[in-house]
């Protein structure tokens, strides 16, 4: 009941227009991707409303980070603010590199299906079929489970030991070797729980399907071909901001990322205007097929199962959430989104697409604290560009 409810809803915030638009890429077949033009970035501010918003954030220290807002590929506004590092003495520039979290796994998720589209595997394979040895409890496990997180893998930061082993490397096949330790918390699609630990065995198949690394994967089957330079996995070989924490000494530096741990659950770093042509790409129907597609933007959440008890009910795509977010704010707004958030070593991320009016908005931070400031922000761009009142606050949960 659940899920037909809010696919019903969704598509009909949506106005169907995602569907529409990809409906021109052929079903059989993935696009190319293909890099558009990209001149270097500049300073736009064609949203008043929303630079005043930013402008007046009351946030401790005050906002630190960068705002994209496109509608189609027109850029409406592109400005950061803040530092990038205090420590370097370094001023946010519109080419920083911020460390994008859990907005990595959207990537994940559209290599397994262009792989699938490719014939090279199926979502609907075991996990067993590309993961050797494999536990017994994982027979029923398919990859669709892991990336709709309803497979019962317990998510990495559930597990005890958990301080440890975020500040200590793991390679790909540690990390499938930790999760083999522990039982299913539930059968396979009967509930939808996030699991960083899923998105992990789904780069470790994505290895073992096409005999590469993961992430060299990406770079050359994505991010080369979009002429996204400015993003790549978070190895500690090229610079980005400093994320930050407001602790109680202030201002502190979280230098250690350790994004082994996060391998293919939140291990990118990404500029914004590289997170525009991404979006732009994905739902442009520049990357998947037609079928694919809407693989990735349908709720697969288990009937009467919203999510975790006191989260808001949203669908769960693949690494991607469709939820009417306008509806969060006081005064709320029709504008179904599809979104990802990200929180890692300092850092948030929120990328949100508004498929009925074609609006794109990236907001990322270096400052862990600012997560209401990036959904505020978000929010209050896609209302502007809609021609909505601009929301006050978040409704109250």
């Amino acid at each position: 009941m659940f899920r037909v409810l809010i696919s019903g809803l969704f598509l009909l915030s949506l106005g169907l227009s995602a569907c529409e638009r990809q409906g021109r890429v052929d079903e059989a077949e993935a696009a190319v991707p293909i890099a558009l033009a990209r001149a270097e970035p500049v300073v736009v501010d064609r949203l008043p409303q929303l630079s005043a918003k930013i402008d007046a954030l009351p946030v401790t220290g005050g906002f630190s980070g960068a705002v994209l807002v496109a509608r189609g590929d027109e850029v409406l506004f592109r400005k950061v603010y803040g530092t990038a590092s205090h420590e370097r003495d370094e001023a946010m520039a519109l080419d920083t590199k911020f460390r994008i979290a859990s907005v990595s796994k959207q990537f994940t998720a559209a290599a397994i299906l262009r792989l699938q589209d490719q014939g090279v595997l199926s979502v609907d394979d075991p996990v067993c079929r590309w993961i050797q040895p494999c536990p017994e409890a994982w027979a029923p496990v398919r990859i669709h489970h892991l990336l709709s997180h309803t497979s019962g893998i317990p998510d990495l930061m559930q597990r005890p030991g958990w301080g440890e082993m975020r500040r200590t490397h793991q390679t790909p096949e540690q990390l499938t070797a930790a999760s083999a330790e522990y039982r299913l918390s539930f059968a396979p699609g009967t509930r939808i729980r996030y699991s960083n630990a899923g998105y992990n065995l789904a780069g470790a198949i994505l290895e073992a399907a096409t005999g590469r690394d993961y992430h060299e994967w990406l770079r050359a089957e994505f991010f080369e071909p979009l002429g996204m330079d400015g993003t790549g996995f978070d190895d500690g070989s090229v610079q980005t901001a400093m994320g930050y924490a407001w602790l109680a000494g202030g201002r502190t530096p979280q230098p250690e990322s350790n994004a082994s741990i996060v391998y293919a659950s939140g291990g990118l770093y990404s500029t914004a205007d590289d997170l525009l042509a991404w979006t732009r790409a994905l739902h442009g129907g520049r990357l998947l097929s037609g079928e694919s597609y809407r693989l990735m933007i349908t709720p697969h959440n288990p009937p009467d199962d919203a999510g975790p008890p006191g989260r808001p009910p949203r669908g769960w795509g693949y690494g991607l959430y469709m939820a009417d977010l306008g509806a969060r704010m006081e005064p709320g707004f029709l504008a179904g989104q599809i979104y990802h958030t990200g929180s890692w070593a300092g850092f948030r991320a929120l990328v949100t697409y508004h498929p009925a009016q074609d609006v794109t908005v990236v907001a990322l931070s270096n400052y862990y604290h600012q997560r209401d400031a990036l959904f505020m922000a978000t929010q209050w761009a896609v209302a502007e560009v809609i021609g909505a009142p601009l929301p006050e606050r978040i409704a109250p949960s």
